[in-house]
């Protein structure tokens, strides 16, 4: 620690000395070691004109030095000046046209031109004389994946695999292409030999945790990371997607231990204590789980997520002006989602504001017209204030939508009926039962009367099939 403190000490030294030289006009002069932890100090803290001088500067006193060309070349990169980091490499190349790290950097700024054809085929030429291969095929994965050809992608990262199994973008971005390709079923046999060849590599365990995981196989992916932190206790990110397995595995208890340990090792972050809270939230701990989705907004204001959960917590505990002002602050956050639409519906419902729980209810339907739940919910607050037709004309537009869903029929057949309507109610309620005769047994919930059930009964029986 002490020795960490002395280094940053001489770093701010060094970063105070050469700008009061700035500053004053001073002939400027450095080491090249010094040039360089100047030039790194500002990349790493996002002052990219501050480096570009640096650059300029170093560069006249140093013009031979290729660590200084490509320093400037990524400065200028991060500033979108492309073209000039380009020139700037091509005229380095001239001098030293089989250095891997210039033709790599090269290849990288012509990716984020959308030269993807071009990268490629750098990267290709550079890979004979590169040391980190695997950073080459891993560059090559990137250009195709960015250029939307995701097999050709899943090879490269391959690829990349075979030079360094340990090399965990390549396999976290092969799980991703095989996933939009399709792939993902046939790649657990080639993570499973990765796995026989190196039984001992934590990263190929949880990799394969990875894509059991998207496979929904829940309990296979936690049997992956498990193996993970068992042959690496201090993996972070094993026990956090371990964490999120338990959670689809509804096994909250373990979830929650698994995020604290992602907590001990990794320390506080928006989305570890936002996993916390969730999870805290699933086992009814709703005072818990609040406590920690405000300790991820202490670290992350605009965490939406966090918001919704606190409104969520005090919905549950019935307080429904507090869960109305907390998911607002979702909303506000992200306008676009309609499950915070939703559920501010749903709170506006329950406080008795009926106008605006039906305008938040509209405003979820536009955004997901797929929503089962949102046009029963909706419907029924205009059946419950007696506008049976206002009911009946919601239902119809949610059949449009989703003309395959049995409980839409059911529901429609139910308003008929209130509304008098029953020539038409047994037609739609025809229709429901041929969709799934088993879900008949909601239209008893809005007909309590033994009679009126006992008719409904006899008209069921027929389809009994």
């Amino acid at each position: 620690m002490a020795e960490d403190f002395r280094k940053r000490k001489e770093e701010k030294d060094l970063i105070k000395k050469f700008e009061e030289q700035l500053r004053n006009g001073e002939n400027i002069f450095f080491g090249l070691e010094a040039f360089e932890e100047i030039i790194s100090y500002y990349i790493e803290n996002g002052k990219y004109k501050k480096a570009l001088k640096a650059c300029e500067i170093a560069t006249v006193q140093y013009p031979y030095s290729i660590e200084l060309v490509i320093d400037m070349a990524q400065v200028l990169s991060n500033l979108e000046r492309y073209d000039d980091a380009l020139e700037i490499l091509e005229k380095a190349g001239y001098m030293n046209p089989n250095d891997a790290e210039i033709n790599t950097l090269k290849g990288s700024i012509l990716c984020l031109c959308g030269e993807y054809e071009q990268a490629i085929e750098i990267f290709n030429a550079v890979l004979p004389f590169a040391e980190d291969k695997d950073e080459i095929y891993y560059n090559i994965g990137m250009a195709y994946q960015s250029a939307g050809q995701f097999n050709q992608a899943a090879d490269a990262y391959k690829n990349a695999i075979e030079e360094n199994i340990n090399n965990t973008s390549a396999l976290y971005e092969l799980a991703f292409c095989l996933d939009v390709a399709g792939e993902l079923e046939d790649s657990l046999s080639y993570y499973a030999k990765f796995i026989d060849s190196d039984p001992y590599s934590s990263y190929a365990w949880y990799n394969q945790g990875i894509v059991l995981n998207k496979l929904n196989k829940y309990e296979e992916a936690v049997n992956s990371y498990e193996y993970a932190i068992l042959i690496d206790p201090d993996f972070a990110s094993a026990h956090f997607n371990l964490g999120n397995a338990l959670m689809n595995l509804e096994k909250f208890d373990k979830a929650l231990k698994a995020f604290k340990t992602t907590l001990k090792l990794e320390g506080p972050s928006p989305e570890v204590y936002c996993h916390i809270a969730s999870s805290y939230e699933k086992l009814e701990h709703y005072d818990l789980a609040i406590k920690y989705y405000r300790k991820s907004i202490k670290l992350d204001q605009m965490n939406d997520e966090a918001w919704f959960g606190i409104g969520c917590c005090f919905g549950k505990q019935d307080k429904w002006f507090q869960a109305i002002h907390f998911l607002n602050k979702a909303l506000k956050i992200d306008s676009e989602n309609f499950i915070y639409w939703q559920s501010i519906a749903e709170a506006e419902y329950h406080a008795g504001n009926i106008i605006s729980s039906l305008d938040a209810y509209e405003e979820s339907c536009l955004l997901n017209p797929a929503n089962l739940d949102v046009w029963l919910n909706w419907s029924f607050i205009y059946y419950e204030q007696g506008d049976n037709e206002k009911a009946i004309e919601l239902i119809m537009s949610g059949i449009e939508e989703l003309p395959e869903s049995s409980e839409l029929y059911y529901r429609l057949t139910a308003y008929l009926i209130s509304a008098g309507k029953y020539k038409e109610a047994f037609h739609y309620l025809e229709n429901a039962l041929i969709l799934n005769f088993d879900n008949h047994k909601v239209l008893f919930e809005f007909f309590p009367r033994l009679e009126t059930q006992k008719a409904l009964f006899k008209i069921i029986d027929q389809y009994r099939k």
